[in-house]
């Protein structure tokens, strides 16, 4: 089942949290449309630098090869590992792209699609909308506990496979 990673936009002017129609579900795994055109891909989806670091890494790429007289084989398989490369990366390219713009990564969601990966989102971010504390001191961190020890070290607590010191092999 495909995963998806879920990212808040960033507020705008007098909102004090984000929109949840606002909200991008980035599913995780191969976009046959960024391997096969991944350049239109990148344009559809708005990554400007992303999109210009694909076109002159490429035209390096292919300036090397025309410069070394390789095969027509090889610039076919040059160019069909590029496209692979952006096919099965494009969801990382995506994502970073959003982080650099100020999104927030919320979690991420298993569905089917991406329909039922919102509804799964929503259902258990309303979950805990409604049971969040009215205290907010609460809020204020994670309390840890020490772990409990029920007797004291013993000198022979050995981790893993290290032999004990002055033991015979």
């Amino acid at each position: 089942m495909p995963t998806y990673t879920v990212h808040a936009p960033p507020r705008r002017k007098g909102e004090t949290a984000s929109a949840p129609e606002r909200f991008l579900f980035v599913r995780d795994g191969f976009y046959f449309w960024a391997f096969l055109l991944a350049p239109l891909w990148l344009l559809l989806h708005r990554l400007w630098l992303a999109f210009i670091i694909y076109v002159v890494g490429f035209g390096l790429v292919e300036f090397g090869t025309t410069a070394l007289r390789t095969s027509l084989n090889a610039h076919f398989m040059v160019a069909f590992l590029i496209a692979l490369l952006v096919g099965f990366e494009a969801s990382s390219i995506w994502r970073w792209t959003l982080a650099r713009r100020g999104w927030t990564t919320l979690g991420f969601v298993i569905g089917e699609d991406a329909e039922m990966a919102e509804r799964r989102f929503f259902a258990e971010w309303s979950k805990r909308a409604t049971n969040a504390p009215a205290d907010p001191t609460s809020l204020s961190g994670p309390k840890y506990s020490l772990p409990v020890r029920r007797s004291p070290p013993s000198p022979s607590d050995v981790i893993g496979l290290f032999p004990e010191p002055g033991v015979q092999r």
